[in-house]
């Protein structure tokens, strides 16, 4: 068992943070936690309604401001409506995503926009997790994973292999301004392997 209620993952297009998400709540659902797996955007109706206005579309569907808009207009439902009652009834919350992904897609890499992140994530969202696990993986082999999926889903994909790779860096530095609840983990290697670190790190 863990201390930690509300972990998420972080990384760019394609590092495998789903595939970890999943492997984690195997592993803590056999031991009898009770778990609940969501992700951004989405994770609630609501929520899910904007993902498809999000993740869909040409690259120039959404200004870096209007994204900051929805994002965080979708992660206020998906917060009321699945994680806070979710935590409250004693549920463990992983997430595929969560503020972090904000305040490196709009904050850093689509515009200088981090003040206007961090003034709406405090008006609007008040909340971090307790743990953030960030997958670290080449950026060109993350792009060719994720565009490989094929899932139409693929906007972010779709700005290329430079914006990926200052994405990142922008997940990079997020270590290093939120070092005790940001942990990087090698993505570059078997997803067991990979797996192995990520459970040393939420049972820690």
């Amino acid at each position: 068992m863990t201390d930690i209620k509300f972990l998420s993952f972080e990384g760019i297009d394609g590092c495998g943070k789903s595939t970890q998400a999943k492997f984690l709540v195997a592993h803590f659902m056999a031991k009898g936690q009770e778990v609940l797996r969501t992700r951004e955007p989405g994770g609630s109706p609501g929520a899910e309604a904007i993902r498809g206005l999000l993740l869909t579309g040409d690259t120039d569907k959404w200004s870096a401001e209007t994204e900051l808009l929805l994002f965080t207009a979708a992660r206020r439902d998906h917060l009321e409506k699945t994680i806070e009652p979710a935590l409250a009834a004693g549920q463990m919350v992983i997430c595929d995503r969560f503020a972090d992904s904000t305040r490196v897609y709009q904050g850093a890499t689509r515009g200088d926009l981090r003040t206007k992140v961090d003034q709406l994530h405090a008006a609007m969202i008040g909340r971090e997790p307790d743990l953030t696990l960030i997958i670290d993986v080449d950026p060109k082999i993350a792009l060719a994973r994720g565009l490989a999926r094929n899932s139409g889903e693929d906007r972010f994909e779709d700005f290329g292999l430079e914006f990926q790779e200052k994405l990142r860096i922008g997940f990079l530095k997020l270590t290093q301004e939120y070092p005790q609840r940001c942990r990087l983990v090698d993505g570059n290697r078997p997803a067991e392997a990979v797996f192995e670190d990520v459970l040393a790190l939420a049972q820690s």
